[in-house]
């Protein structure tokens, strides 16, 4: 009869109040329990991994800053190498210019001197042979004079009388 007083009467609806009672009494317990074991375990894992993240966030947050950092420095230092290979090859074109230019007044200088040099030996070279050509004409006249004068001259008086002519004339 109690039971089936007890399932008579029972409804979804409309609950008992001893049943509320043990209901709330246990769940009490139960809330108790799992605030003791398990919520604060729960609460403190979760505020660790709440940390682990935001810690973790920060350490992005930071390398992202230190990336930004360093690419910008390794575009200023890029920048800086452009601008220094550019000093550079300006510096390497007016060396090979003055190079170039002073190797060119070298070679005129030296051309210049060989050039003198040549007019020097030819003029010379023909001072030289303008000698040796009034030498040898000196000769040739001297030859030729000494055979007109021998065939002109056959006589020993003769020869006398003109050498002392030449002498007086001489004098």
């Amino acid at each position: 009869m109690i039971q089936t007083l007890f399932l008579a009467d029972f409804t979804v609806i409309r609950p008992e109040p001893g049943m509320i009672i043990w209901t709330t009494i246990i769940f009490g317990i139960f809330w108790f329990i799992m605030s003791r074991f398990a919520f604060k375990p729960i609460s403190n894992a979760l505020k660790e991994r709440e940390t682990d993240i935001q810690s973790s966030l920060d350490e992005a947050k930071k390398a992202r800053e230190e990336m930004a950092n360093l690419k910008s420095e390794n575009e200023a230092l890029l920048a800086l190498a452009q601008e220094e290979r550019s000093k550079i090859l300006k510096d390497a074109k007016a060396a090979k210019e003055t190079i170039i230019n002073e190797a060119k007044d070298k070679a005129k200088e030296e051309a210049k001197k060989i050039v003198t040099s040549a007019k020097a030996e030819i003029e010379n070279q023909k001072m030289a042979a303008m000698i040796d050509l009034k030498n040898q004409v000196g000769n040739i006249a001297l030859d030729i004079a000494e055979k007109v004068i021998a065939r002109e001259l056959k006589s020993q008086p003769e020869h006398e009388q003109y050498v002392n002519q030449l002498v007086k004339d001489l004098n």
